[in-house]
């Protein structure tokens, strides 16, 4: 595909701006049900956000990837630069979670640029090697694979407790090899199991390799309004497939990566990338497109730059947390203030900082576009 794509950049800038609303509030103790993780089984809104980051880096390769091999690339070449990106990915990752103590002895080795550099290593040669029918059936055998070692293995828990295909909390088998393989480098808030644990990257891989067979789709030779048409229709068909594996083998299940949560985001992925394509590619009338863009704009520049404010972002928010004055203060908190007293009802106020949030990072987001400085790895 030799044309850029305007709707993947508007779809990546919707998900970087939504992972910024739900990172950022003002109070983490006041906030609207869908700005927070779904407890356990189940999903919100915020649990689109890091399924749709994994579909996008999906499509994303298999434009690249398929753009570069047009061009004569050796496919070797390919996997190695590809690799290399992955693991500066993971290299980010680990160095935000370094910030500001650098203590290696208790560092959290997860995260999400972590899997999504893991995703991208592990995908990338099922990208270069298989064809889409290949990736169709890495995709069911990741998946099934997944669920029968879930649902089958016996192992303990945190206090030696054995458990047979338990669902829950830090009495999983992917819980079992988080511990047993990275000790005291999961994520703090649990410590005995980790929301992007080793053993639930497969299924993540699955989710991205939903987004590399739409990358084969869009870049076929149908015309645009068919493509658009056909994602809704699949993201239907998946959501429906879901909401099937939820009720007969596995709950939806973020932070367990079940596949009937891969299948049912993946479906989520479709339907709203699929919106984006068709107002910003597919869309028949210029000038309904044109006004769609103008709409859309600030999505787009998001987009060009989704990984850097995605880094950037999670600093700053670290740093306004350590900054303090000499009344004890931090510096988010002297920004807080005047909102969390504003009048406004506490959830309000919480979103009230958290779209000032956004909005400041917007500021730099579209700096940058304006500078045509865009940030890639």
């Amino acid at each position: 595909m030799s044309k850029r794509l305007l709707s993947l950049d508007a779809f990546r800038g919707f998900t970087v701006a939504a992972m910024l609303l739900v990172n950022n509030p003002g109070d983490w103790g006041h906030l609207y049900g869908p700005l927070e993780h779904a407890p356990w089984d189940g999903w919100t809104f915020t649990d689109w956000i890091f399924p749709f980051f994994v579909f996008i880096s999906g499509i994303s390769m298999t434009i690249s990837l398929g753009r570069l091999a047009a061009q004569g690339a050796n496919r070797q070449v390919l996997l190695t630069r590809t690799v290399r990106r992955g693991l500066t990915i993971i290299a980010i990752g680990i160095a935000l979670n370094l910030f500001p103590h650098f203590n290696f002895h208790t560092v959290r080795i997860p995260g999400v640029l972590q899997r999504l550099g893991l995703c991208t290593v592990l995908t990338a040669p099922l990208v270069l090697y298989f064809g889409w029918r290949g990736q169709l059936a890495w995709i069911v055998g990741l998946l099934g694979a997944y669920a029968v070692a879930m649902l089958n293995a016996t192992v303990p828990d945190a206090t030696g407790v054995m458990h047979t295909g338990s669902l829950v909390k830090g009495e999983d088998l992917g819980a079992f090899i988080d511990r047993t393989l990275l000790g005291g480098h999961l994520w703090v808030q649990a410590k005995t199991w980790d929301p992007e644990g080793l053993l639930s990257t497969l299924p993540a891989v699955a989710s991205q390799l939903f987004g590399v067979l739409a990358g084969h789709w869009l870049a076929s030779k149908r015309e645009p309004m068919e493509k658009a048409m056909w994602l809704l229709v699949a993201g239907l068909a998946l959501l429906w497939i879901g909401q099937v594996g939820d009720a007969w083998l596995m709950p939806i299940n973020k932070n367990l990566w079940t596949p009937s949560f891969s299948v049912f985001m993946a479906g989520w992925a479709c339907i709203v990338f699929g919106v984006f394509y068709w107002l910003l590619d597919a869309m028949p009338l210029p000038l309904l497109r044109e006004k769609a863009a103008r709409l859309l704009k600030p999505c787009v520049v998001f987009g060009m730059n989704a990984l850097f404010i995605f880094a950037l972002s999670g600093l700053i928010a670290r740093i306004l947390g350590l900054v303090k004055f000499e009344s004890g203060e931090t510096l988010k908190g002297l920004l807080w203030a005047p909102i969390r007293d504003s009048g406004l009802a506490p959830v309000n106020a919480s979103l009230v900082y958290a779209i000032g949030f956004v909005l400041a990072m917007y500021v730099i987001a579209w700096f940058m576009w304006k500078k045509r400085w865009f940030v890639k790895v």
